[in-house]
């Protein structure tokens, strides 16, 4: 019930912005700000250009307020958005994301250190490599799957609204999941503790 509400009162505070409240889009930014840089940095992964596109969600939801009509939940609508300028970013900077992470792979190979082997610690470096090494496969996931996996996880949207920020059918959205899912168990495996 409360999550009804809060998306009924979501869609209700874009509807006063529509009427020219500042105050509630000043609400929908201080409430959605952060889960949009989080979601927009595990697709892009870059805080700068994550940051810079939430800052064109934001205004294009803005700009769009006159013709805001609540058809789909207010997530949903967002998300789009979010979705759509993280797909075009990925596909204008493709190259420079390549040299990005060869570069700062390179980095991190001339920053291992010899550590104490204590065994907390040793714990942490195998969490950290873990941890690691699922952003690098979630990275490595085709974008809509990685955008579907990131919603569902990340962002907690059920089948439905990850198809309407998708525009893809609840069934397509279950098979992109089943394919990234499978992906992601193969290439992880080794992380696998039996």
């Amino acid at each position: 019930m409360e999550a009804v509400a809060a998306l009924e009162h979501d869609a209700q505070l874009m509807l006063r912005v529509k009427e020219g409240d500042s105050e509630s889009f000043e609400l929908l930014l201080e409430k959605y700000r952060s889960p949009v840089i989080s979601y927009l940095y595990r697709m892009v992964q870059n805080q700068a250009v994550a940051e810079e596109l939430a800052q064109e969600v934001f205004f294009r939801v803005y700009r769009s307020r006159l013709t805001y009509e609540p058809t789909a939940k207010f997530t949903t609508w967002l998300f789009r958005i979010a979705t759509h300028l993280a797909l075009n970013s990925l596909r204008d900077h493709r190259n420079e994301r390549s040299q990005e992470s060869l570069d700062e792979e390179k980095d991190e190979s001339r920053g291992i250190q010899v550590v104490d082997q204590r065994r907390n610690r040793e714990q942490e470096l195998l969490a950290e490599a873990r941890l690691e090494e699922v952003r690098r496969a979630v990275s490595a996931l085709p974008e809509k799957q990685r955008a579907a996996v990131l919603m569902h996880k990340y962002q907690e949207m059920d089948y439905v609204q990850i198809g309407g920020v998708l525009g893809c059918s609840m069934a397509a959205v279950k098979s992109l999941l089943f394919r990234a899912y499978e992906t992601l168990r193969d290439r992880l495996r080794r992380y696998d503790v039996g």
